[in-house]
């Protein structure tokens, strides 16, 4: 079971809580879950030197909470905060598109949080590797540094798993490398999971890491 499960939606609230934290009525349901789609995406695009893990939005009856999970947080906030009002605004008029006179709609507020160790969250670990193949560099030296440097970090065990043509390969293949221990199928155990894309200039290569924190 542990393999045929996505390993974060496995432990939804014993180790995990949900990114999007809101209640709706049917009615509204399909727009918020549109609009928390189109805000992730932007963000991540529009953060992306900032090197952004993840993205968690709680809404009430008249504010959104956007919280950025971010390894440079100094990249978003910028010169005294200038750098978060300015995606405030973004958000606010071009991706909720709502107007600045409108007293009923909802207040965005945007906050960044340092991710504490870049080299334990399996996002930026995935990213890393997949702008690393992006670069043509050997796929072999790039997982056997990754595996060292997550290990060096404090992680139980690391697993990561490439697919497509790899190096420039003829023909698609897969390659993995794993150290430590990494139990998926209990619960209690903290498994963070990422599945990235590298485009490459032979093709999509698909990234797959799964770190083992406790």
């Amino acid at each position: 079971m542990g393999n045929k499960i996505h390993p974060i939606g496995f432990r939804l609230g014993p180790v995990y809580t949900w990114t999007s934290r809101w209640f709706a009525n049917p009615k509204r349901y399909k727009s918020f879950l549109l609009e928390d789609v189109k805000i992730r995406r932007a963000l991540l695009s529009k953060l992306k030197p900032a090197g952004v893990a993840r993205v968690e939005i709680e809404r009430s009856i008249n504010r959104i909470v956007i919280t950025v999970y971010v390894a440079r947080p100094g990249v978003v906030i910028g010169r005294g905060g200038t750098g978060t009002e300015d995606l405030r605004k973004y958000i606010v008029n071009d991706l909720l598109k709502l107007k600045q006179d409108d007293k009923n709609g909802p207040k965005v507020e945007i906050k960044a949080e340092q991710v504490k160790e870049p080299n334990l969250d399996a996002h930026l670990v995935a990213t890393s590797i997949a702008d690393q193949l992006a670069r043509r560099m050997p796929s072999k030296r790039i997982m056997k540094q990754t595996v060292e440097r997550v290990m060096t970090a404090g992680a139980k065990g690391v697993k990561i798993r490439l697919g497509g043509r790899i190096n420039g390969a003829e023909i698609a293949r897969v390659e993995h490398d794993e150290e430590g221990i990494l139990p998926l199928s209990t619960i209690k155990e903290k498994i963070d999971f990422a599945e990235i894309p590298s485009y490459t200039r032979s093709g999509y290569i698909g990234v797959k890491v799964w770190i083992c924190q406790r």
